[in-house]
């Protein structure tokens, strides 16, 4: 009899230890299933939800652009797509500098406002139709920093994005817009107009300018002016501090081949490669439409 209460005894000892296990099994189980949604959650609110609610709030800035410049007068556009230099272009082209940090963000490193930087000083070419030099308006103010101003439309990829001043992470691209890097040219402005934005998450208008190829179109639309420039070169990598990317003659401090030798009207689009990295830059080039 006592061999037998004996017996029991042990038998009900090995199911306790294997009855405590399988709870700590299932416990652990339901921790990383717990950690697993949580993280799981994270990424759609940062890949998904993110680009969503830019997306929205960039169109609905685009729509108070276009109505306010519809309520301030008809449509001028620059003669063949804007030689002319346009509202804002060739303005103070410093404002707007001492963005905040920017390490993580699609933007080329070391590119401050500097004053003057970027200033249509060369002459813009083309002659009237009477055989006359054209002369370029009156420039507008510049805009204020972290201002949303002007609209980059790029048909191919079907992109219709506002353009503010400044290129700061919080108050600028993770909005969805595209930022103008301070010291740069205006639109329609001899020297480089120089952009950026991000091309993963909020909003992500740059994500496929990979795409872009010579001859595409890029159209920035200005207080009821277009400005309407031509994809000519494209680099496809490049490291995060070649300034010379955005210089007001673009060309690649790393690969000397790389860009342009002569002095003109340009614009650039520049953001993070490879996807969903920031470890170089990708970089398009284009030529204002004479």
């Amino acid at each position: 009899m006592r061999d037998r209460v004996r017996v029991v005894v042990q038998g009900g000892g090995r199911r306790g230890r294997w009855g405590a296990l399988a709870r700590l099994l299932w416990v652990g189980a339901e921790a990383i299933t717990t950690v697993g949604v949580v993280v799981a959650l994270l990424v759609v609110h940062q890949v998904w939800w993110t680009n969503r609610q830019a997306v929205a709030a960039a169109q609905e800035q685009v729509r108070e652009l276009e109505h306010a410049w519809g309520a301030g007068g008809a449509r001028q556009p620059g003669p063949g797509g804007g030689a002319d230099v346009g509202a804002g272009a060739d303005a103070g082209a410093d404002a707007g500098g001492g963005d905040g940090d920017v390490s993580d963000v699609p933007v080329v490193e070391g590119a401050s406002g500097r004053p003057g930087a970027g200033r249509g000083s060369v002459p813009v070419p083309g002659r009237s139709a009477g055989g006359g030099e054209r002369s370029a308006p009156a420039s507008a103010p510049a805009p204020a920093r972290e201002e949303a101003y002007a609209v980059l439309r790029v048909p191919r990829l079907g992109l219709t994005v506002p353009v503010a001043q400044g290129v700061d992470k919080r108050t600028v691209l993770d909005k969805g817009y595209v930022g103008h890097y301070p010291g740069t040219a205006q639109p329609g402005a001899a020297g480089n107009f120089a952009l950026a934005g991000h091309r993963n998450t909020h909003g992500e208008p740059f994500r496929y300018i990979n795409r872009l190829r010579a001859g595409d179109e890029l159209l920035v639309d200005v207080r009821g002016r277009r400005y309407t420039y031509v994809v000519g070169k494209v680099l496809n990598e490049t490291t995060e501090r070649d300034t010379g990317v955005i210089a007001p003659v673009p060309h690649s401090t790393v690969r000397p081949d790389a860009g342009y030798a002569e002095a003109g009207s340009y614009i650039t689009l520049t953001t993070c490669t490879p996807e969903y990295t920031s470890k170089y830059r990708l970089v398009v080039w284009g030529t204002l439409r004479s």
